[in-house]
């Protein structure tokens, strides 16, 4: 799919663009930390079991740097320009014994350093995980973009993502109807690139499956400046060459 297909239909998908060895170290590194904040404010968990977390910038530092290496960064930078910084990462898993679901939505919450500020182009404030939160107006949500990096493979079995094409231009458009909704289906390694206003669900994962869905999932903004004194929470911008 070319990048004019991405902004026509809102996704993309990077086949093979993180190193099976990477992959196995994100997940040995993502499980480790996960384990030991179980119970902490970042983490949803069940049983023990981490099956979502927020605000990952700070506690694995190779949500920093492993989209820092081709070819990710020169996507990134064909898309977003050389003033690119990650401002969210979070961590999703549908362990086999302890699935979910989402219904359709479109992402438009933003983590930022104060959510106190006066904007026109913010709203709905809320606190997640112990950091403000605004809804971005669609202005901002078109300058960004999500990497979501498959740390498993993914099939029908497993609660596979599922995208409207089309659907990102605004946060109320609808692009084709739901019947033309496609399954994202990966191997572990590969990359949805997907804009925030692109309408998606995930649903359960099938009974008795052995197969886990764990993803990796970056938001990046082409730029620091944010409207009416808006800060983002986190801003990493890339510290070395691409190679």
């Amino acid at each position: 799919m070319s990048s004019d297909e991405l902004d026509q239909n809102g996704f993309q998908i990077l086949r093979d663009a993180v190193p099976r060895s990477v992959v196995e170290h994100l997940l040995d590194v993502c499980t480790r930390t996960l384990v030991q904040e179980s119970d902490s404010v970042r983490a949803r968990s069940s049983r023990g079991h981490v099956y979502a977390a927020r605000n990952l910038i700070g506690s694995i530092p190779e949500v920093t740097t492993v989209w820092q290496c081709e070819p990710l960064i020169g996507f990134l930078r064909k898309q977003l320009g050389d003033e690119l910084g990650l401002v969210r990462a979070l961590f999703f898993d549908k362990p086999p014994d302890r699935t979910w679901a989402l219904p359709w939505h479109k992402d438009t919450s933003v983590a930022v350093e104060d959510n106190s500020v006066s904007s026109a182009c913010f709203s709905r404030p809320t606190v997640k995980a112990g950091v403000p939160h605004f809804i971005a107006a669609d202005d901002v949500l078109r300058r960004m973009l999500t990497l979501r990096i498959h740390l498993d493979e993914v099939t029908d079995e497993n609660g596979p993502l599922r995208v409207i094409p089309g659907s990102h231009h605004s946060s109320d458009s609808d692009g084709e109807d739901v019947g033309a909704a496609v399954s994202i289906f990966a191997e572990a390694g590969d990359v949805l690139a997907m804009r925030p206003l692109l309408s998606h669900c995930s649903g359960s994962s099938d009974p008795g499956t052995w197969r886990h869905r764990r993803i990796l999932h970056l938001e990046f903004a082409e730029s620091r400046g944010l409207p009416d004194g808006v800060t983002w929470h986190d801003f990493v911008v890339p510290t070395f060459a691409s190679g």
